[in-house]
C-alpha cells in the first residue's frame, strides 16, 4: 500500500537529464552520430592476472578477448585495436570482481543524502573493517521504499593499494577508462550519468566539451522552436481576450450595482424568513397548557413542568404511569414521549411516580401536517 505520508523528492538534474534524452530524437541521426563518435562499450574485468575484454552495446555483450597483464598483453591489446576499428570509438570501463571489491547497504538519516560521501567518510571504519585512507568507495542511493526519516544507500569500496596496481597495470597498456563501478552493483550503461565511480577524481580522463556544447545549443535551438510555436497561438489568443475585455469592461459598472442590489434584497428575504423561522419554531405556551390540561385525567396529576429548547418536562403521580407515553404520542402536539428517570411508587398514596419528557411538534411542522392531510 502507497505511503501518502512520504515526501515526494524532485531530483531537477536527473528531470532534465530524461527531458534531454528524451528530445534526442528532434536531433538528425548524422549531425548526432557526428556529435556523438563513440560508439559502444568496452568492459575490462580483472581475472586473476589477466584482463578480460568484451564488447556492449544496444544491451548486447561480445566477448572480445582475455590479455595478459604483462608486456604480451600489450601487445596483443594494440593488435586488437588494428584489427577491431570499433574499439577506437568505444568508451572504456573497469568492472571490479568479488575478488577487488565489496558492497555494502547502509540505512542513514534522511539529512545525510545532499554529503552521502562525506558522512559514510566519517563512519567509514564503522561500517566496514577499512579506514578512508585505506580504500577508494563510493556511494550509490537506492530506488524503492524507505524508512521514514531514513535513506538507503549502496557502499562499494576495492582497497587502494588493489586498485592502483590494476590501474598501472592497464594504463600502461594504454587503457584509460571512463569509470569503475562493481560486476555486483553494475552502472546502467545506457545511463550513466546516474550512476557511481570508483575511479579516483585525479584520475578520470577529461570529456571534450566542444561536442557536448555543440548538442546543447541544438538542444536550446529545438527548444526555442518548440517555445515560439507555443507561444504565438497564445499570444494571438491574448490579443482576443484584450478586445473582449474592453467590451466587458464597459457594462461591469451597471452588473456590479445590478449585483449590489441582488444582494441586498437576498439579506432582506434571509432576515425575513429568520423572523417567520423564529416565531413558528414552537407553539404558543398557552396551547401546550391547554392541551396538557385535557390529556391528564382527574387521577392524574402534575407537582412539576418546564419547557425549555422544544422539551417539555413533567413530573407527577399516576396509576398507570406507562399509559402516558401512548397519551402523549396521540396528542398531535408531543412526540417522542420517554421516561427520564425509574417509575416508582409512592408508598402512601400507592399511585406511581413518574418523570416525562416529550419533544414539543414546532408549530410550522404542524401547519404542514395539517395541510398535507386535507382533502384534495
Amino acid at each position: 500500500m502507497a505511503n501518502l505520508n512520504s515526501t515526494i523528492d524532485l531530483d531537477v538534474k536527473k528531470f532534465f537529464r530524461w527531458w534531454l534524452r528524451e528530445l534526442e530524437f528532434l536531433v538528425p541521426e548524422k549531425v548526432s552520430q557526428w556529435l556523438f563518435e563513440k560508439q559502444g562499450v568496452v568492459i575490462v574485468c580483472p581475472e586473476g592476472t589477466q584482463l578480460a575484454l568484451s564488447y556492449s552495446i544496444d544491451g548486447n555483450i561480445e566477448p572480445l578477448a582475455t590479455l595478459e597483464r604483462n608486456a604480451s598483453g600489450i601487445a596483443q591489446y594494440k593488435a586488437l585495436l588494428d584489427q577491431d576499428g570499433r574499439l577506437a570509438k568505444a568508451d572504456l570501463i573497469l568492472r571490479l570482481t568479488a575478488q577487488q571489491a565489496i558492497q555494502k547497504e547502509l540505512a542513514l538519516p534522511l539529512a545525510a543524502k545532499e554529503n552521502l560521501s562525506q558522512v559514510v567518510a566519517y563512519e567509514l571504519d564503522r561500517y566496514t573493517p577499512f579506514r578512508p585512507e585505506q580504500v577508494y568507495f563510493a556511494v550509490k542511493p537506492l530506488e524503492g521504499e524507505h524508512e521514514p526519516g531514513q535513506i538507503r544507500v549502496m557502499l562499494v569500496l576495492t582497497p587502494r593499494e588493489i586498485l592502483d596496481t590494476l590501474y598501472e597495470d592497464i594504463k600502461a597498456m594504454g587503457i584509460s577508462p571512463q569509470f569503475i563501478d562493481y560486476e555486483g552493483t553494475p552502472n546502467d550503461l545506457e545511463q550513466r550519468y546516474d550512476g557511481y565511480n570508483l575511479l579516483p577524481e585525479g584520475l578520470r580522463e577529461k570529456t571534450a566539451n566542444t561536442p557536448r556544447l555543440m548538442y546543447s545549443a541544438l538542444i536550446v535551438a529545438v527548444c526555442l522552436l518548440l517555445g515560439a510555436v507555443l507561444v504565438l497561438p497564445v499570444w494571438f489568443e491574448y490579443q482576443t481576450v484584450e478586445v473582449l475585455q474592453e467590451k466587458i469592461n464597459s457594462i461591469e459598472k451597471d452588473a456590479k450595482g445590478v449585483k449590489a442590489l441582488q444582494q441586498e434584497i437576498d439579506a432582506m428575504i434571509g432576515e425575513t424568513q429568520l423572523l417567520i423561522a423564529e416565531k413558528s419554531a414552537a407553539p404558543a405556551v398557552l396551547d401546550m397548557l391547554n392541551t396538557l390540561s385535557v390529556l391528564m385525567k382527574d387521577d392524574t396529576w402534575l407537582g412539576y413542568l418546564q419547557y425549555s429548547d422544544g422539551h417539555l418536562q413533567i413530573q407527577g403521580e399516576s396509576p398507570a404511569a406507562s399509559a402516558l407515553l401512548g397519551v402523549f404520542e396521540k396528542s398531535g402536539i408531543f412526540t417522542n414521549a420517554r421516561f427520564v428517570s425509574p417509575v416508582t411508587q409512592d408508598k402512601v398514596s400507592g399511585q406511581e411516580r413518574f418523570q416525562i419528557i416529550v419533544d414539543v411538534i414546532p408549530a410550522i411542522a404542524k401547519a404542514g401536517g395539517a395541510s398535507d392531510q386535507e382533502p384534495q
